[in-house]
């Protein structure tokens, strides 16, 4: 007899359909009350167990439940539309221009999954190392 898996550790089950094995663990609910349920699938039954691991290893250290392209130009523009409520429109309008002109050119098409402190570091540096060069001129 097999045994259980423990509530939140999600499931494991094969799709005759897709031939493959498909992950799936419940991480909470919607404000509509609706479970928010991430899947993820795998050609063997090890491989699915091991994006199902790190589903919930992500889910435990806090990061952003969004899907797997949501990329930075999403963020971004997500933030200008919804984050900016109470800010003049100076304020808005500065911000805009700033992300328009820096941010999305250079890092909006990664996936915000894939950005690191090292991606946007060496972004502010090459930033910094233009802005001298143009002093110096």
């Amino acid at each position: 007899m097999t045994v259980r898996r423990s509530k939140g550790d999600g499931g494991l089950h094969w799709d005759e359909q897709r031939q493959r094995w498909i992950a799936s663990v419940t991480l909470g609910y919607s404000p509509a009350g609706k479970r928010i349920v991430k899947k993820a699938s795998g050609k063997t039954k090890t491989e699915a167990k091991a994006k199902l691991k790190e589903i919930i290893r992500d889910h435990e250290d806090g990061l952003a439940i969004a899907p797997t392209n949501y990329t930075v130009s999403d963020a971004v523009t997500y933030w200008l539309a919804h984050g900016l409520g109470g800010r003049s429109l100076s304020t808005v309008r500065m911000y805009t221009t700033f992300a328009e002109t820096h941010v999305l050119p250079a890092l909006g098409a990664r996936k915000l999954r894939d950005l690191s402190v090292e991606d946007v570091d060496s972004w502010l540096a090459g930033k910094k190392e233009n802005s001298a060069h143009a002093r110096s001129s």
